[in-house]
């Protein structure tokens, strides 16, 4: 079965993508040009943010090229000349890749993907390479806040049945396992993806049955290996005790009731509740899950609460990343046909060039500042983006989904404390290199046609 579960065709685009590559083949304009993908600032409480979606984009770009049909779809618009449309068929991405490795933390302006192509290439690609780095970079960033709360606790993804759309039902999966969830309750996105998945039962599946005793020791002999049992559907405290009374009768069957789930009202109340239940009634092996309505401050504040919960389901605010639905981010042209470019627009002024960024750390492993700086300009520290795509062909393999997310883990285990709290801190230093302040003015002067000496 393929691992991607995205859409690769070309239409998947903004129309003026294509009308800009009508015009510049019309001008002549068939350069070598280099766009950077970049955030221009954290979203409000953020302290980073976690790239991540680097595997979908290089699939896009590998299978990007038109069918007849969607050439058809093209001129039926009206819109394009057929020489242009006959163009499309033969087109195939042809450009080189850096880019972050996903799990990779970054900072505002620090590119995360660089890609060199003719620029019609670059171009078209645009709205897509954008939309799939900015989602799973959006739920990565908000799952590591979620797994730096939970302290080592089970984390399981249950964000699809709200997800906006099936692809960011599996793609968010994807992306909080790399950044520290255990894994997920979506089983495509296991099948597809490795990742391990999990599950418990439906209040659907206690109604069904006459009585609640009864629901729980037909589904407990269904799944003798993997019994939690969701005991919140009528008095949470009561379902308790019906457990403790089946954990003794199916011992004796050798079936082992694994844990309980709690999924409304106060948590931490009932955790506790229901804690003491199970203790005194000889069954301390029995564990509690928690879901509804989590996030990154409510599973904080369950945990440094004491409350007796040993994992969390955590959906909707997590893959909606509810309290920051979006990222300021841009994919912004920076150099065409070997002469800089940026934007100078308030609010939206850019950097040129095709750049770099360099990290240092402490002695003792933490990261202590990056540098962002134009290629070639060598300066202290660990170069984050890397070579991945030269001349459209891969040159370097991708990690599998597990490597890249120990290498997200290491990143996290990096941050400085204040960089791991859940409230906004002291902001992270990024110093822009001379070099690059230099190449700024030659942009402007070449905008403004001012000689340069």
């Amino acid at each position: 079965m393929a691992t991607s579960p995205i859409c690769t065709s070309p239409l998947l685009t903004d129309l003026y993508e294509l009308t800009m590559m009508q015009a510049y083949r019309d001008a002549g304009m068939d350069g070598i040009a280099s766009f950077e993908c970049f955030v221009r600032k954290l979203p409000p409480g953020r302290n980073f943010l976690m790239a991540a979606g680097l595997e979908q984009v290089l699939d896009f770009l590998a299978s990007l090229r038109f069918s007849e049909d969607e050439v058809a779809s093209l001129a039926a618009l009206g819109r394009f000349d057929d020489a242009f449309l006959q163009s499309l068929l033969d087109l195939r991405f042809t450009g080189d890749v850096h880019a972050m490795p996903e799990g990779t933390l970054f900072f505002p302006d620090e590119p995360i993907l660089r890609i060199v192509a003719p620029l019609r290439e670059a171009q078209l690609v645009e709205s897509r390479v954008m939309n799939l780095l900015h989602y799973e970079t959006l739920v990565a960033s908000k799952a590591a806040r979620v797994a730096l709360a939970a302290q080592g606790r089970l984390l399981v993804d249950f964000g699809l049945r709200r997800a906006h759309g099936a692809e960011a039902g599996m793609l968010s999966a994807r992306a909080s396992y790399l950044a520290g969830f255990s894994g997920t309750a979506t089983l495509l996105a296991g099948v597809r993806y490795g990742i391990p998945v999990y599950g418990t039962m439906a209040h659907a599946y206690v109604q069904a049955h006459r009585d609640e005793a009864q629901a729980f020791e037909s589904f407990a002999r269904s799944q003798p290996t993997n019994t939690t049992l969701l005991i919140d559907t009528y008095d949470t405290e009561a379902a308790a005790r019906k457990v403790v009374e089946l954990a003794r009768k199916l011992c004796g069957d050798g079936i082992t009731i694994q844990a309980v789930r709690l999924d409304s009202g106060d948590l931490d109340w009932h955790a506790r509740q229901v804690r003491q239940i199970l203790d005194e009634g000889g069954a301390p092996e029995i564990s509690i899950f928690a879901s509804g309505n989590l996030d990154e401050y409510r599973v904080r504040d369950l945990v440094r609460g004491g409350a007796p919960i040993h994992g969390f389901g955590v959906g909707t605010r997590m893959n909606t990343s509810a309290d920051a639905p979006y990222l300021d981010c841009a994919y912004k042209l920076t150099e065409y046909a070997g002469l800089p470019r940026r934007k100078r627009s308030e609010g939206k002024a850019t950097w040129p060039g095709r750049k770099q960024v360099y990290r240092r750390y402490t002695p003792t492993g933490r990261i202590l500042g990056d540098a962002l700086t134009i290629e070639g300009d060598q300066c202290e520290g660990v170069p984050l983006l890397q070579p991945y795509v030269r001349a459209g062909e891969r040159v370097q393999a991708l990690p599998s989904l597990e490597a890249a997310r120990v290498h997200a883990q290491a990143q996290l285990n990096a941050l400085p404390p204040h960089l791991r709290a859940l409230e906004a801190g002291e902001p992270y230093p990024v110093l822009v290199r001379q070099a690059l302040v230099e190449l700024a003015r030659m942009a402007d002067d070449i905008a403004a046609g001012r000689p340069r000496h």
